[in-house]
């Protein structure tokens, strides 16, 4: 069962921030920028030092090492990294079965980063995270950079791999019809926790203490 507690985690001294998410659902998370969206994501991925607990199936992030944590929960954040010259470099394996889904063929693992869009490495780098069948999945805006035809392709195939592998997701949105397409439940963030409401005017905020669930 993949299960993701969240648990009066502090990124930052924002919060504090509790949150269950079930297994092969999605809850899509709004806020202004500079809310902490980023911040909260990077602290579940365990990226940065922060307060709080984060478990998985029950169990703490204290039990995984670094590198088993962070190909079970992984972050795809709104700016992917790329650290070699070519595209295969950054895979496990080059034969990559979401290369096709998303507009590619075998041959785009010998491009060159240099010559990738925007899109391209976003699309690119949901390819990679995939590769390591990860169990919950932390998408920091993973269509910002795309068209509105791709913008369906991506929401599908992550929608597919959620329903298919019975993944938790965590989908940050500023666009509030995608958030209401792709997440059973809606969320904003606050200084002090989430609120059940997503419009602007909303007032229905929730102690980050509490668990949302």
């Amino acid at each position: 069962m993949n299960y993701l507690h969240v648990n009066d985690v502090r990124p930052h001294g924002r919060g504090p921030y509790s949150l269950n998410i079930a297994a092969g659902e999605c809850v899509s998370l709004s806020g202004p920028s500079g809310s902490g969206k980023s911040l909260l994501l990077r602290a579940i991925a365990d990226l940065d030092p922060h307060d709080g607990d984060v478990f998985l199936d029950n169990l703490p992030r204290s039990t995984f090492t670094a590198p088993q944590w962070r190909k079970q929960v992984a972050l795809l954040p709104v700016e992917s990294q790329w650290w070699l010259d070519d595209v295969g470099g950054h895979f496990p394996d080059t034969d990559c079965p979401w290369l096709k889904p998303l507009g590619f063929t075998h041959k785009t693992m010998q491009w060159q980063v240099s010559r990738l869009s925007s899109g391209e490495k976003q699309r690119l780098a949901l390819a990679r995270a995939l590769m390591n069948h990860p169990r919950v999945l932390l998408l920091d805006e993973p269509t910002a950079s795309l068209d509105p035809q791709t913008i369906g392709i991506v929401e599908k195939l992550i929608t597919d791999y959620r329903n298919e592998t019975q993944a938790a997701v965590l989908w940050v949105s500023h666009d509030a019809q995608q958030a209401a397409r792709v997440g059973n439940r809606q969320l904003k963030l606050t200084a002090h926790g989430f609120s059940d409401h997503i419009d602007d005017g909303a007032d229905g905020a929730h102690p980050g203490s509490e668990n949302i669930a």
